[in-house]
């Protein structure tokens, strides 16, 4: 009899050793399939979303190079050119993710950004105002799809706290946008006069080839959805579906139809989201479009205000990379979203007192307007992303907040009124009003949450789990098992 016991004692203990290994070797092979998927996926995002910037926002380096004066400018044209390319911005982008859905990325992103090189290229040589506004227009229909499409793309392909410190990286290529972007219009700054063009007519050339260029070899570099990853061998494709599947467990929807659209329409977090968006996207464009002026206005010349955009830059790219390594770590969102608020408060704050501080308390407090919003916007998109359930749902969530979000650029383009400089006390208000409206509408967010997981708990939405199976499992987050995250 003890013979016998031991012998059970000793099979068992060679279930769980093999157990253990397998888990190890388990484990290793989805670290190797990670690092696969970022060394294919980030850098080529990255690079893209950092030249959509930049042709997006050289329009403010061009300013101070003499946009304005060549093209016969005046008042608030210069805010008019800044808010066109937001109307037909916010127009696509839903339209662009449901078309991505059914379309290579590769075909549609690469698509996309050779379209808006070529607009960026031809701002270079316009000869008219009227010129300028109709190259800002079709700019925001060609760079509208990118940026959503670029998330939905990357969530597709990792775990709910796994994907922060991606899309931050990925997100950095804006941020660094305005530091290169000033330290291009400085190297460009010795091109004046030749060929017969001036300085702001290079930034816009130079930069739209580039992108033009690039956007080429993009269609063979990014990759398509994992499904048919051609970077991932067929084992390390299915290991990954299945650690996603797993992850999402039942709360999948990868159908249109009526009753998704109602669930997606009818859903309270997404236009929380898309608040969370507008308040600390306006920070983020008007730095970008106003800060080498502000600069230009503190009495130094428009070369060095090009140069001292750069460490504003630099040091909110590493801000917001240490903060999204941390909140995946810890598995946590809704408290940096708070931090980066409180951050660009401070740095309003001290910006509305700019008659009575001198001229390097002012320039600080453009480090915590810009760092603040560089933490906070990022955290904002993967927070609503981890809390979508569904290919469907994220493709469409993650338009909605970046494309309705993105109003926030039509706010910011037209509060920083050329007749109130240096002081801008309106443009310093609202957008100290709009942090604020982020830091409301997170609260909110994770109150809703935390409420909704506690009746799901309690079995208040297992009535749910009676639906026929096609439309129980087209709930997405909607279905009684899935668990929403702070």
């Amino acid at each position: 009899m003890a013979n016998i016991v031991e012998k059970q004692h000793t099979e068992e203990k060679h279930i769980d050793d093999d157990r253990v290994l397998f888990d190890e070797v388990d484990a290793s092979l989805e670290r190797r399939i990670r690092i696969k998927c970022d060394l294919n996926l980030l850098p080529v995002l990255f690079i893209l979303l950092l030249l959509a910037f930049l042709d997006r926002v050289n329009i403010g380096n061009a300013r101070i190079q003499g946009l304005e004066a060549d093209l016969g400018m005046k008042g608030q044209d210069y805010n008019i050119a800044l808010s066109v390319f937001f109307i037909t911005y916010i127009l696509c982008e839903i339209p662009s993710n449901v078309v991505l859905k059914n379309v290579r990325p590769s075909v549609w992103l690469s698509g996309l950004m050779f379209g808006w090189g070529v607009i960026t290229t031809l701002q270079g040589v316009t000869q008219s105002f009227a010129g300028l506004v109709v190259c800002r227009i079709l700019l925001g229909v060609f760079e509208a799809g990118f940026f959503p499409g670029a998330v939905y793309l990357i969530s597709m392909y990792y775990k709910r706290y796994d994907v922060q410190i991606r899309i931050s990286l990925f997100f950095c290529g804006s941020i660094l946008a305005g530091a290169i972007s000033g330290l291009l219009a400085y190297a460009i700054a010795g091109m004046q006069g030749l060929r017969g063009y001036s300085v702001w007519r290079w930034i816009f050339i130079i930069e739209g080839c580039a992108t033009c260029a690039i956007a080429a070899g993009a269609y063979f570099i990014i990759p398509d959805w994992p499904e048919t990853a051609r970077f991932l061998k067929p084992e390390e494709r299915l290991v990954l579906l299945n650690r996603l599947a797993a992850e999402a467990g039942e709360g999948t929807m990868t159908k249109a139809s009526k009753k998704a659209a109602k669930l997606v329409l009818t859903d309270v977090k997404i236009y929380l989201g898309i608040l969370m968006f507008i308040g600390v996207a306006a920070t983020s464009y008007a730095a970008s479009f106003f800060i080498p002026t502000i600069l230009a206005e503190l009495g130094w010349t428009a070369v060095r205000a090009q140069v001292m955009t750069i460490p504003i830059y630099a040091f909110a790219a590493v801000s917001n990379l240490v903060i999204a390594f941390v909140s995946d770590h810890i598995k946590h969102r809704y408290s940096f979203i708070m931090v980066g608020c409180i951050v660009s408060v401070i740095g309003y704050a001290i910006l509305l007192e700019t008659a009575k501080v001198s001229i390097s308390t002012r320039y600080m407090a453009l480090f915590f307007v810009v760092t603040g919003v560089s933490v906070a916007l990022p955290v904002s998109v993967t927070w609503l992303n981890n809390n979508m359930g569904g290919h469907y749902k994220r493709g469409v969530a993650a338009a909605a907040q970046i494309g309705f979000g993105n109003t926030a650029g039509l706010i910011a383009s037209n509060i920083f009124i050329t007749t109130q400089a240096p002081y801008y006390r309106i443009g310093y208000s609202v957008s100290l009003s709009l942090i604020l409206l982020t830091a409301v509408s997170a609260t909110m967010m994770a109150v809703y949450m935390k409420l909704e997981n506690k009746k799901r708990d309690e079995g208040k939405r297992d009535y749910m789990l009676s639906l026929p199976a096609d439309e129980l499992y087209n709930l997405g987050d909607a279905h009684p098992t899935f668990r929403f995250v702070f």
